[in-house]
């Protein structure tokens, strides 16, 4: 097994995730199989019960894990289905190494963190290296280690001290370490600074680890004095060290490092070159060309409580930029937060109160992404109204979906008392009630999560025509709350129709209002699967009704995509994503599409 650690240094939020996608991207686009660890110093089991402003949002996997949002970036990358163990946190281990003890199985020695901790960490490491992550059988070739944090941090240190011995016990030649680091540039001068680079590389060797290559995160490419001076510094040759610097688009990050050979490289370090082909990124050029050269804008008002970091919702972000180049649209979204829209923020701050609706009116589709507790909750339910009465598509993740069957049962049944027991647990209509099986006293990996089936029931429903016409789908969950089966009667009656349900036909999982251009909400969370070249079809749907052209992606050879990222519409229409016009017709989208 050859592996590919990737540290980082200076300061933490460089994107170390991206470089690791990079990397891995660039490494299968030589005809390597490539698998991802990620490894989270924290004590925490998992990322589960750890609050969106402290890590972004928690991304889950098929199999139920609550994982860190890296991983969303190694499948969305790669194209490979992870799980669980390829999460390792300090608590996972620290909870490995103590039921061993309680076993007895380090009968009468002296539980330390030198071997005990750090061998149970390269067990673990070899172990999920092994497991191959793209459908494929046979061990990959190459594992690639993220180690999260900063290097220095007194957490890391156990894991810095098993990687030291790992990559002894496996030979250079079956190990290449990625240092990233920033390289400042100061305003007064405009010159790039190395010190912070120097001093983290020599932290880096103080604790037994050795860069191969040096990735330099910067706001403009690195100058080549400022490379010779890091190689003659850091002990690293100058072609190993490479500019990462700032890009409006993710996407190119594959293709920064295979313009500086980055793959030659790598395999050199790991005696790969006899194997490895050259680097075949022409399908990805293509999608990133595309990508940058769209110019007729869709807007997307995405509504929620953790507006102030953009990685709360990440995955949505994501899914809607994949739907949005799909449908050949320019993506814009306006993080609204719903505080703002409450009748509470207008006495106490108008200007704020003005500007969220301001947002919320100016776009041409609203969704409502997954969330908990109460704070904001009744402006996600004015959202919802205004999407509803104004004709304006919607699409509702889990809490979205929720918040949208609360809205129907206050204004079209009449009851304003209608909740979620979640909010209010005293209310005398309650839409939204607590799973059964649910643990009340726990948090941690007790809510229904991963992947679980849906089955359609309403077969002329937009969801199910956006899937295929399938009889059922698999997406991943992640609640605990669900809408309440005693009141599906009266809320059918009303005109809100139940899509989609579980196995049991009683939980429902996808509700539309026929009444309506687009109003669907669902409750599981089709943004964790969504690929660049596998867009989600209720995001394509919400960006194809958001541009007044959701027939054109109702027939079900519609949702999928050729080798140019094109959405492929009905009766094998393509819309041109950089002039708006649909091929083969005189219909000018852009005039049309999207009205303010």
């Amino acid at each position: 097994m050859k592996y590919v650690l990737v540290t980082g240094g200076v300061v933490s939020g460089l994107g170390k995730g991206i470089t690791a996608s990079g990397i891995g991207v660039l490494l299968q686009s030589c005809g390597l199989r490539v698998t991802c660890i990620k490894i989270d110093p924290y004590l925490n089991y998992d990322a589960g019960t750890i609050s969106p402003y402290e890590h972004g949002e928690v991304f889950v996997l098929d199999d139920g894990s609550e994982v860190d949002l890296d991983l969303g970036n190694y499948e969305r990358f790669l194209g490979c289905t992870l799980t669980r163990d390829n999460n390792i946190t300090l608590g996972k281990i620290q909870q490995h190494v103590m039921d061993k003890e309680r076993r007895g199985d380090y009968l009468g020695t002296t539980v330390q963190i030198v071997p005990h901790v750090t061998d149970a960490i390269k067990e673990w490491v070899e172990r999920v290296a092994m497991i191959p992550v793209d459908g494929e059988e046979g061990p990959p070739d190459v594992c690639i280690i993220e180690l999260g944090g900063t290097i220095g941090d007194n957490e890391s240190r156990p894991f810095t001290d098993a990687l030291s011995q790992l990559s002894y016990s496996v030979g250079h030649e079956n190990f290449c370490l990625i240092h990233v680091t920033l390289v400042p540039v100061l305003n007064v001068v405009g010159e790039q600074k190395t010190k912070p680079t120097q001093h983290s590389v020599r932290d880096l060797r103080g604790l037994g680890l050795t860069p191969d290559i040096i990735a330099c995160r910067s706001t403009k490419v690195l100058e080549e004095n400022v490379k010779a001076k890091l190689s003659r510094f850091c002990y690293v040759p100058s072609q190993n060290i490479f500019s990462l610097q700032d890009v409006h688009n993710i996407w190119h990050i594959p293709l920064l490092l295979k313009d500086q050979k980055a793959h030659e490289a790598i395999t050199k370090i790991l005696n790969l070159a006899g194997i490895a082909k050259e680097p075949s990124l022409e399908k990805w050029a293509s999608m990133v060309e595309i990508s940058d050269n769209l110019h007729v804008q869709v807007r997307i008002a995405v509504v929620g409580k953790y507006t102030d970091l953009s990685d709360a919702y990440l995955s949505v972000l994501k899914a809607l930029m994949h739907a949005s180049v799909a449908f050949g649209k320019k993506l814009v979204v306006d993080l609204v937060p719903s505080p703002d829209l409450e009748k509470t923020t207008k006495i106490k701050n108008s200007c704020a109160y003005k500007a969220a609706w301001k947002l919320l009116k100016g776009a041409d589709g609203v969704l409502l992404p997954g969330g908990y507790g109460d704070r904001g909750m009744e402006g996600k339910i004015l959202a919802a109204k205004y999407a509803r009465e104004n004709n304006i598509p919607f699409l509702g993740i889990c809490l979205g979906m929720q918040v949208a069957v609360i809205e129907f049962a206050r204004s079209v049944l009449c009851l304003p008392d209608a909740n979620s027991t979640e909010f209010k647990p005293e209310t005398k209509h309650p839409c939204i009630v607590f799973m059964p099986e649910g643990s009340t006293t726990h948090m941690g990996g007790t809510m229904r999560l991963g992947s679980r089936r849906s089955y359609f029931h309403v077969k002329e429903s937009i969801s199910a025509r956006l899937y295929g016409n399938k009889e059922s789908v698999d997406e991943r969950h992640r609640h605990r709350y669900e809408v309440n089966p005693d009141m599906a009667v009266c809320l059918e009656k009303a005109g809100l129709s139940f899509a989609a349900k579980d196995e049991t036909g009683k939980r429902i999982e996808i509700v539309e209002i026929p009444s309506h251009p687009f109003f669907i909400g669902a409750q599981f969370h089709p943004e964790y699967k969504s690929r660049p070249v596998k867009v989600s079809p209720l995001f394509l749907g919400l960006i194809a009704a958001s541009c007044g052209e959701l027939d054109a992606v109702l027939s079900p050879s519609s949702i999928q995509q050729d080798n140019n990222q094109h959405a492929v519409l009905g009766n094998g229409t393509k819309v041109d994503p950089i002039n708006g016009f649909c091929k083969g017709t005189k219909k000018d989208i852009s005039e049309t599409a999207c009205p303010r």
